[in-house]
């Protein structure tokens, strides 16, 4: 039995794969192949294939002596070889190396992502906030312009009943007004620094989300509980000036 016939049926027997072998062994498959028909051309001379057929035969348990003896009787006994043939093959073993994880470019790239998304934000976030301010402003001129009323001949009834409310704001806050028949006068954010005013001659309701971060009066008065720093709803009716 030849050597290569020798390995692959102890391989056989031993219940291995060629795929198994190679995992153990670290030598390539098409190698063991090679090796198992009796062709030792792919392993980089005497020296690389005499390693094989040892390697090979303790994986698969078998006594590897023999079937090195078999090689010398066959291909010659081994020839005296130097250190530069010994660590330079003539054909290269590639061998699987599990590599580390690069750590530092994970965490360059982890850093780089989340700061675009981080600039993303910001920059979105600039630009949504303008454009809610622009809009909430324009709301609030639009509302201001839609209840002043400079008909002459509707003055007195104008002023008979009504509610002059005047809101400025230190910072951020949202408000809704809203008339007694359900309908929004005003949904929004009131922005730091700006002020807001309507004129309403029916009573409505006032929901302010941060009091604390307004001055609020209606008719000249503040409706606002002292005190009060949370979410507050106020039922303002229409009165006489």
């Amino acid at each position: 039995m030849s050597i290569g016939d020798a390995l692959a049926e102890g391989r056989r027997q031993a219940g291995l794969t060629i795929t198994q072998v190679s995992q153990r062994t670290c030598i390539r498959e098409t190698i063991i192949r090679c090796i198992e028909r009796g062709d030792f051309s792919g392993c980089g001379g005497d020296f690389y294939a005499r390693g094989h057929i040892r390697s090979i035969a303790g994986a698969i348990g078998l006594d590897p002596l023999p079937l090195i003896e078999e090689y010398d009787a066959t291909m010659g006994p081994p020839k005296a070889i130097s250190a530069a043939e010994v660590f330079q093959p003539v054909v290269p073993v590639k061998l699987r190396e599990r590599r580390k994880p690069n750590w530092t470019a994970a965490l360059a790239v982890a850093v780089l992502f989340v700061g675009g998304i981080l600039a993303y934000e910001h920059f979105a976030g600039r630009s949504q906030d303008a454009a809610a301010r622009q809009a909430a402003e324009h709301q609030v001129r639009a509302g201001t312009k839609s209840r002043v009323r400079p008909q002459t001949s509707r003055l007195a009834d104008h002023k008979s009943h009504r509610l002059d409310i005047r809101l400025s704001a230190t910072q951020n806050c949202w408000v809704q007004l809203t008339s007694a028949a359900g309908r929004t006068i005003y949904s929004g954010v009131v922005y730091a620094g700006t002020s807001a005013s309507w004129i309403e001659r029916h009573a409505v309701t006032m929901v302010i989300g941060n009091p604390a971060a307004v001055r609020l009066t209606v008719n000249g008065k503040n409706p606002v509980p002292r005190g009060s720093v949370s979410t507050v709803t106020l039922s303002l009716p229409a009165r006489k000036p």
